[in-house]
């Protein structure tokens, strides 16, 4: 499955399609509840259709929240604007396949060495060549990183070509339950909680301790900060390493979904800029609340007029734009 660019109809009727297999494989398995689930109707859809589409719109906007917070810590932080960020989620997904299948490391830890690893490489990037652009206008940072994405998306592009190789799900989060309403899988409930945990930690990290307090002094003067000993060039590539790792775990979490693929970064980059700013640029909260509250809009759109479901959220995008230019949690600069 794509990341939500296919066809809305396809997309409606395979998630129903998928709803139905799932509570059959779990009906069928002997610890699975044998209730079925109640047929009912909302404004005439079926409910396992609408619900279906909402967690498929929750799970989206939970890597929405998860792409487009690296993108905030980074440009509100940094002021560079990380267009590497896609190619850096699809590098956490590759990551966490090559250590299954070349070392044999499984989900649980490719959780924690995909973004320590990819987010090395991202200081070794902010390092080098990002460094020496702060001072710049924002296009070149841009431009590098749009550049760089193009490199890494063509050599993973150019050894495993575009069709996805699949990963295996933990076994401890196969099935999942049957809610009365619809049927919930394991999976995915646990990737919209990490999400939601791994958003608001972040947020609170950086809003409400003395080491997020540094981080918001040394973006506004970086001088007086390294006055008082701390060192705000070893901070800034931290800082970077941590929005770069944010994608990798995001892209580890989707590897057993969307399965792995070169490209899985490259149109879903472009919806969670639109995300970003719809939020605010920089904005921690905003980038938080407006990823999952547009993957809700999206799930809820392909059930009631899918063919706008491809363009919702760049609808919402121009109207925010026209009303608040500085997003919705957005302040101007």
């Amino acid at each position: 499955m794509t990341f939500g660019r296919a066809g809305p109809n396809v997309i409606l009727s395979a998630a129903k399609d998928l709803l139905f297999a799932l509570k059959e494989a779990d009906s069928s398995s002997p610890s699975a509840p044998q209730n079925d689930i109640a047929v009912m109707e909302v404004f005439g859809i079926p409910t396992q259709a609408l619900f279906g589409q909402l967690l498929i719109g929750l799970i989206n906007g939970s890597f929405y929240a998860l792409l487009s917070l690296g993108l905030a810590v980074i440009f509100g932080l940094l002021n560079i604007i990380n267009f590497t960020h896609g190619a850096q989620y699809m590098m956490g997904a590759f990551c966490a396949y090559f250590l299954l299948t070349k070392l044999g490391i499984g989900y649980w830890w490719a959780l924690v060495i995909a973004p320590l690893s990819v987010g090395f490489v991202g200081m070794v990037i902010e390092r080098l060549m990002l460094a020496r652009l702060y001072k710049l206008d924002h296009l070149y940072g841009l431009l590098l990183t749009f550049g760089l994405a193009l490199i890494i998306q063509g050599l993973f592009r150019n050894e495993y070509g575009t069709s996805g190789i699949p990963y295996a799900m933990p076994q401890e989060l196969s099935g999942g339950r049957n809610l009365g309403f619809m049927f919930l899988p394991n999976y995915r409930a646990w990737v919209i909680l990490a999400s939601i945990v791994m958003c608001f930690a972040t947020w609170f990290v950086i809003e409400k301790t003395k080491l997020g307090a540094y981080l918001r002094a040394a973006t506004e003067n970086p001088e007086l900060v390294q006055a008082f000993g701390i060192n705000v060039p070893r901070m800034i590539t931290l800082t970077y390493g941590f929005g770069v790792a944010l994608a990798a775990f995001a892209g580890v979490m989707a590897a057993p979904i969307y399965q792995v693929n070169p490209l899985m970064g490259a149109d879903l980059i472009i919806v969670v800029f639109a995300v970003v700013v719809i939020g605010g640029m920089g904005s921690i909260m905003g980038s938080i609340v407006t990823g999952f509250a547009l993957g809700l809009i999206e799930g809820l759109t392909k059930v009631f007029y899918p063919e706008a479901s491809n363009t919702v959220i760049f609808i919402i995008m121009a109207i925010v734009l026209m009303i608040k230019p500085a997003g919705l949690f957005g302040t101007q600069r």
